[in-house]
């Protein structure tokens, strides 16, 4: 690799002080990667994938919108074309990503897995596949392997409560070097609108061993799955909503909006809000009950395009940022918690970048000196991480709150090649830095800043999370 390489030892850091930062104190820092969604039987049993695009391409809806953009028929994106032909029309489209961040991660992922430095094109797309499958199909890239390859000090997957735990157990018993846990998301027991949600409440039931019948056993049967992964280990759980609920209600009412759910009654609007607040609250108040952290994804818009939906499901591409209210409902289910001390650790991550700044102050109401950054404002999520994204982030929380707090970076991605954002991250928290210490707009103490990338890298997760 030349200094000349586009993917080179310096990528994105422009100034001495933005290298220093990183390859002293940031660069070898382990990874822990508190949120995402990777499978966790592929990592229980090792997995071999046959070829890159089954572990680059399959599941990554980042890349898929970018596809259809540019015209690639749905055949070699989700539908029955060859892996081969798959990625091919996915090196055909990198080059159109430039400035999309799919073009850093892209070519920093082929360098980080593969020590390639080409450049993925139309020309160059058959002999890369060839070279990074050879690779992929070899024990040396298991998905194990793959963890150990970026450092990997711990992996935190999510898992709806009526999951078995059965690949944690697994991992529990056989450990791998990278240390794995678990996220509790319960978004399908709240969400009482949603189609099939009396069905799911017949699974959770079977799985809980309660017969859910009234509110009184849902509320059972959740604090028996929260007692059922804290046994295995899980520190935390995590809600992807549109925005926080928080709605006047009574015991009697919420009892009676759920009798009327199991007895198939429509319900309006103000009744399923007034339930999801209610089973929400609930759940917040047992998560501090078990010390865990709570994180809350706010803010997206899902499921827009209705036919495609049909045809390929959710979590396929086609989902956007919303524009949900988000400040006074958020502050009053954050002061109901705080005000009978059940406020659990907290982190707060949105999708609208016009709520930076709410989500910066909105931290600083509930931080109360008990805990240090006890209440965060989560890294740039989804359309937001990105070089901008991160950058805003950062500033906001640094202008309105502590940067020096700020627990950093994670995935939230399905794939295994994903890891290189956390360095994609580190980078820009660096060069955010180096550049303002050139600048004079903060002191050349090496020592003193470097701590704080080290901390905001790895130390401060560390700590919080307390795995």
């Amino acid at each position: 690799m030349s200094a000349n390489t586009f993917i080179n030892d310096n990528f994105l850091l422009e100034n001495k002080f933005a290298e220093e930062l990183y390859h002293n104190y940031s660069k070898n820092q382990p990874i822990i990667d508190y949120h995402n969604h990777l499978n966790p039987q592929f990592i229980a049993e090792d997995k071999i994938f046959d070829n890159t695009t089954q572990v680059w391409i399959n599941g990554d809806h980042y890349k898929w919108r970018a596809m259809r953009t540019l015209g690639i028929n749905e055949q070699f994106v989700t539908g029955n074309g060859s892996d081969k032909d798959k990625f091919l029309n996915w090196g055909k489209t990198v080059p159109y990503t430039m400035r999309n961040p799919l073009y850093h991660w892209t070519h920093l992922e082929l360098a980080r897995y593969f020590d390639i430095y080409d450049l993925l094109n139309e020309k160059s797309a058959e002999k890369i596949y060839i070279e990074t499958s050879e690779k992929i199909n070899s024990p040396a890239y298991s998905t194990q392997n793959l963890l150990k390859k970026v450092n990997a000090e711990l992996v935190c997957t999510t898992e709806d409560p009526i999951d078995s735990l059965e690949f944690h157990k697994k991992l529990a018993q056989n450990p791998i070097g990278t240390k794995m846990s678990t996220a509790f998301r319960p978004d399908k027991a709240i969400l009482i609108s949603n189609d099939g949600y009396n069905a799911y409440v017949d699974t959770l039931g079977e799985v809980s061993g309660i017969a859910i019948e009234t509110y009184t056993d849902l509320r059972a049967a959740l604090r028996k799955r929260i007692e059922f992964f804290n046994e295995n280990g899980c520190k935390l759980s995590d809600h992807g909503l549109d925005q926080i609920y928080f709605e006047n209600f009574t015991e009697n009412e919420v009892s009676a909006i759920f009798k009327k759910k199991r007895e198939n009654g429509e319900l309006s609007p103000e009744e399923a809000l007034k339930f999801q607040s209610a089973v929400l609250l609930f759940l917040s108040e047992t998560y501090h009950e078990f010390g865990w952290v709570q994180q809350f994804h706010l803010g997206a818009l899902r499921n827009n395009n209705a036919r495609m939906h049909r045809i390929l499901g959710p979590d396929t591409g086609w989902d956007s940022i919303g524009d949900y209210p988000q400040a006074q409902k958020l502050s009053s289910f954050l002061n109901a918690l705080d005000s009978k001390d059940k406020l659990s650790k907290t982190i707060i991550y949105n999708l609208n970048p016009a709520d930076n700044e709410v989500m910066a102050t909105m931290i600083g109401n509930f931080n109360d000196g008990s805990v240090r950054g006890k209440v965060q404002f989560g890294s740039g999520w989804w359309f937001l991480d990105q070089k901008d994204g991160m950058t805003k982030q950062l500033n906001a929380l640094s202008n309105m709150g502590l940067i020096s707090c700020f627990v950093g970076m994670l995935t939230d991605s399905r794939s295994f090649l994903s890891f290189p954002r956390h360095e994609y991250f580190r980078r820009i928290l660096c060069n955010l830095l180096g550049d303002e210490i050139k600048r004079g707009e903060l002191p050349n103490d090496m020592e003193w800043i470097g701590k704080l990338v080290s901390d905001i890298s790895y130390n401060n997760a560390k700590e919080y999370f307390k795995f």
